[in-house]
């Protein structure tokens, strides 16, 4: 999905909107009072405001996705993998507080694309489950339940935006500390 100048502008100005207001409490007017245009020209630009939180929930989850592939193709140990699978997850997260924040808690309000995206949102998370599967066989870790260990997986890593955006300063420390977590507490392997 390619968006248009005036579109990331429009983009950038509801993911503040959505993050202040929810996007339920959020209106079209009120992104045009933001933009400091008037509600009807926006709709030379957008479709609606749903439209726009399609473009924030399928383009980070396309990122999420980009990341996965990249960490799927590479060639290393796989205890390696797993290490850089959460930090490629991570770094999305980092580098997108605002609209993951919006992706964890808003894409319920997709309308018209909502089986659309709870589709895509199982594929990735079968995706994670069947990558951290093979890396517990690999590493002959015990794992007894797959789907539970990839979506408490899956759920702290996106909902880590609320710590991030608390601690702007030791961002690198709080990956270290919730890479830990996840690689020896929740899953119990060994520190090395």
């Amino acid at each position: 999905m390619e968006l248009k100048e005036k579109q990331k502008k429009i983009l950038d100005a509801a993911v503040e909107l959505f993050k202040e207001k929810g996007y339920m409490g959020s209106s079209v007017r009120d992104l045009a009072t933001k933009l400091n245009i008037k509600a009807a020209s926006l709709y030379a630009h957008i479709r609606s405001k749903e439209e726009i939180l399609e473009w924030i929930c399928f383009g980070i989850a396309q990122e999420f996705f980009d990341e996965l592939q990249e960490v799927k193709s590479t060639d290393i140990a796989p205890k390696d993998k797993l290490n850089l699978l959460l930090d490629k997850h991570l770094s999305v997260v980092l580098k997108n507080r605002d609209v993951t924040h919006i992706y964890s808690n808003e894409w319920r309000h997709l309308e018209e694309r909502l089986p659309e995206f709870i589709e895509l949102r199982k594929n990735y998370q079968n995706e994670v489950e069947q990558l951290i599967s093979e890396i517990y066989k690999a590493e002959n870790w015990e794992l007894k339940s797959p789907t539970f260990t990839t979506r408490f997986i899956l759920h702290t890593l996106n909902n880590s935006y609320f710590w991030f955006k608390r601690n702007t300063e030791s961002t690198s420390e709080i990956m270290d500390e919730i890479r830990a977590k996840l690689l020896y507490g929740l899953l119990g392997n060994q520190k090395q």
